[in-house]
């Protein structure tokens, strides 16, 4: 019984671990470029912004999403590219996020 529950514990925490881990960044490429550093927060993350591209180290379920996306083009501007370089937002997901970058 014991071992069946260690097993179990291991097997929950390995695959908690596993999932935090293999989270990929979420990279945004930048219409234009900003002037300054800045670190938008958009998505549930933190973006680090330096020239025309934005990157969430640690993204959470939201930040590689069209909500992410437009709430870092209000504060940034539009995008020319978003999400983990494993699946980025398609050309109408785009479109709709560049609706409410900043003017």
């Amino acid at each position: 019984m014991k071992l069946r529950l260690t097993a179990a514990i291991v097997a929950v925490v390995a695959g908690a671990l596993a999932t935090s881990a293999a989270a990929e960044p979420v990279v945004a490429k930048l219409q234009t470029a900003a002037k300054s550093a800045s670190k938008p927060v958009a998505g549930g993350s933190v973006f680090e912004c330096l020239g025309d591209v934005c990157a969430a180290r640690t993204p959470s379920s939201d930040t590689a999403t069209v909500r992410g996306c437009k709430e870092l083009a209000r504060q940034m501007g539009a995008v020319s590219s978003f999400g983990p370089s494993s699946k980025p937002l398609s050309d109408e997901q785009l479109a709709s996020c560049n609706a409410s970058a900043k003017k």
